[in-house]
């Protein structure tokens, strides 16, 4: 048994009046196949291109440990040079990957290689993210902390986006005081014996390939596995519901500060109570025993 996944919506270009009346305004997620083949990134984006430069750039690097109580909220695990980390990705699978990175700030020569799409929705300009992967690396299942709604670009290579809608939260094993599910489910290869409340979430895939923009509501989690060493890029737009706004306000400003605190304070045992807690909740809510 696999997870229930529906193909998300493919178009190859559309209108600004119906991407925000069919998919904006209806918290629909949708694939724009040619967005960007006017760019001069479409042309330029690759991995050499990124050495050439950005190759003297010491980036941050996530992998897929467990979170440990001994880190700060989203601190990265290792730092490198950007062309000996892409070295690395072409030379051999690495679990090691870029993250949420405003690259396009120290490197300002690239913001002369994309556009900011009028798609109706308007978008943070001081916020242009690269996210880089190995192949078969993961980014674990989550939603954003500031309820965006994003526009993913992906370059090079293969990309497989999983994504829930907000109301399937009650079946994802949510972490209290976080914006995760539990690490040990394995959302390629779910185990519905240990984690039941699965076989009822319902939810969206697709894999995107070279220069095609993925549009993510506000508040959707996503799981990211990279089927080939690639990068994307995502533009960010303030969530349209206000009640998002105070979620958004309440994760940046109060949320992971007492994670950080808590971490601090009980050490593992405040991240084994989360995953228990995860767990008794969900099939509490459920009625699984």
């Amino acid at each position: 048994m696999s997870l229930h996944l529906t193909e998300i919506d493919r178009v190859e270009t559309i209108s600004k009046e119906d991407f925000y009346n069919n998919y904006v305004k209806k918290q629909r997620p949708v694939v724009i196949e040619k967005l960007t083949e006017d760019w001069p990134a479409y042309e330029k984006w690759n991995f050499e291109y990124m050495k050439r430069l950005a190759g003297e750039q010491v980036v941050p690097l996530y992998d897929d440990r467990p979170v440990s109580h001994k880190d700060k909220f989203n601190q990265a695990h290792a730092k490198m040079k950007m062309s000996d980390y892409i070295d690395l990705l072409e030379s051999e699978p690495t679990n090691y990957r870029i993250f949420l990175y405003n690259l396009v700030k120290e490197v300002p020569k690239l913001r002369d290689d994309f556009r900011w799409p009028d798609l109706g929705i308007k978008l943070i300009k001081q916020m242009p993210m690269l996210f880089f992967g190995g192949q078969n690396s993961k980014v674990f299942i989550h939603y954003d902390i500031d309820y965006s709604n994003i526009l993913h670009f992906h370059f090079h290579g293969k990309k497989r986006c999983v994504l829930f809608a907000p109301d399937q939260t009650p079946y994802l094993y949510k972490v209290p005081h976080a914006l995760i599910s539990r690490e040990d489910i394995d959302f390629d290869n779910p185990d519905f014996e240990k984690f039941p409340a699965l076989k009822k979430a319902k939810g969206f895939v697709t894999d995107l390939s070279h220069g095609e923009m993925l549009y993510m509501p506000e508040g959707y989690w996503h799981y990211m596995k990279y089927l080939t060493p690639g990068f994307s890029m995502s533009l960010r737009s303030l969530p349209q519901d206000i009640s998002n706004l105070g979620k958004a306000a309440y994760n940046i400003f109060f949320m992971r500060h007492f994670d950080n605190l808590m971490r601090k304070w009980k050490g593992q045992s405040w991240i084994d109570y989360k995953n228990k807690k995860a767990v008794a909740r969900t099939h509490k809510l459920l009625g699984i025993h």
